[in-house]
């Protein structure tokens, strides 16, 4: 007989390095979730910007079961045939040439990381070894990626962090000026910061990074691990800024849910990640490559992308509709279905508390920061669960503005 098991097992049994919710959802479909309870919620969350074709979506389940029957695991001993042709797809469809899979988003920026310094190495030498980000970005949880990350609280207690690498502010063409230089192997960037608060990266600013990497020769890296996967209305977001970048990572919806991630580069950048010189157990196996291949062929698609732009609008307007009578939100702002609604100052701190109140009213969402709610539900959440989540994040922000004010 199964143990039943609560939230409070979590606190018995697991690392205390995570606080989730007092809710356990067992079974969802489409953007539709239901606890342990029964209790339903509407996703907005989308697992953080993962399950971008919604819950047990079936060509993905069908998926599943057919891979399941054949090969899970060969390890990159050999090659199989899913990640060939999720290969295949990923540079047919984007500016890339070649592609190294990962499990996940942290492990594609790794390879990233480590193939831009590789290159440099290569080609110009040891010196030319300093990664630029930027301030409030995040880029994973690996040593290599908090220290990328422009975000000091997730280094601290892990030091002494990686060297050679800088940080300087988002959109601020001419701060990154003062830091480049010769020494400078790559400039890491998303083109919309997610974690940091879903700002978008200015098309003059993206176009002018580009052309500071190619003044001084580094190479140009563009995180799309959040973005990417349709989640900005493009395949990639790339395609909205109008620049190319040398790498590209991508990751969280590309599986959907299912473990996968993937690092795509020019064929000349590529070849410095040469036999030996990094490799992964799972990446790219059998199961992970069948999914995403999937996930790749339904969103790609004029009926998704274009449906992810109609909803973009409708979370605009609701969100607009909703702040005209509370008074709660300084900015409305992102790209397609990764929305952010900043409280205004004097709710600074506080857009947890709007997260609380929507799942008591059963709706999810999520927070990027101490001051942003965040949405990034499935990219085809039919226009009724829209509606619906939104009376409920409408009584969810009149409860917290009410408790805000006593």
């Amino acid at each position: 007989m199964t143990e039943q098991v609560t939230r409070a097992t979590f606190d018995e049994v697991m690392f205390p390095n995570y606080a989730p919710a007092a809710i356990i959802p067992v079974r969802g479909e489409g953007s539709r979730l239901w606890d342990q309870e029964g209790k339903e919620y509407i996703d907005f969350a989308g697992g953080i910007a993962v399950t971008a074709l919604g819950h047990s979506h079936p060509v993905l389940v069908d998926t599943m079961r057919e891979q399941a029957g054949k090969l899970w695991h060969l390890s990159n001993v050999m090659t199989n045939e899913p990640a060939l042709r999720l290969a295949q797809k990923l540079t047919q469809k984007t500016f890339a040439d070649r592609v190294f899979f990962a499990n996940s988003g942290a492990e594609a920026n790794e390879a990233a990381f480590k193939l831009a310094r590789r290159y440099a190495f290569d080609h110009f030498g040891p010196e030319k070894n300093e990664i630029i980000s930027f301030y409030q970005s995040f880029h994973g949880r690996t040593l290599f990626t908090v220290s990328v990350g422009g975000q000091a609280k997730y280094k601290e207690g892990f030091e002494p962090t990686p060297g050679g690498i800088k940080h300087c502010a988002y959109n601020d063409i001419e701060a990154l000026k003062a830091l480049i230089s010769d020494k400078t192997c790559a400039v890491v960037m998303e083109p919309i910061q997610g974690e940091g608060g879903i700002i978008p990266a200015d098309k003059a600013f993206a176009k002018a990074v580009r052309e500071l990497c190619d003044e001084h020769k580094a190479l140009l890296v563009f995180d799309e691990v959040q973005s990417g996967v349709g989640r900005t209305g493009t395949l990639y977001a790339y395609e909205q800024t109008g620049v190319t970048p040398d790498i590209l990572t991508t990751a969280k919806a590309l599986g959907n849910g299912f473990p996968v991630g993937a690092m795509i580069a020019t064929e000349e950048v590529a070849k410095s990640l040469a036999f030996g010189t990094h490799g992964s157990t799972y990446g790219g196996n059998p199961m992970a490559a069948a999914i995403a291949e999937a996930v790749i062929d339904i969103v790609d698609t004029p009926e998704v992308l274009e449906g992810v732009n109609k909803r973009h609008q409708l979370f605009v307007d609701a969100l607009t509709a909703i702040n005209e009578k509370y008074d709660v939100f300084k900015d409305i702002r992102g790209m397609g279905l990764l929305v952010g609604a900043e409280v205004k100052d004097e709710l600074a701190g506080h857009a947890k508390d709007f997260l609380a109140n929507a799942a008591q009213e059963g709706l999810l969402v999520l927070v990027a920061g101490p001051n942003v709610i965040r949405f990034t539900p499935s990219l085809i959440v039919p226009e009724a669960d829209i509606k619906e989540g939104f009376e409920r994040f409408e009584r969810a922000v009149a409860k917290t503005a009410a408790d805000l004010k006593k």
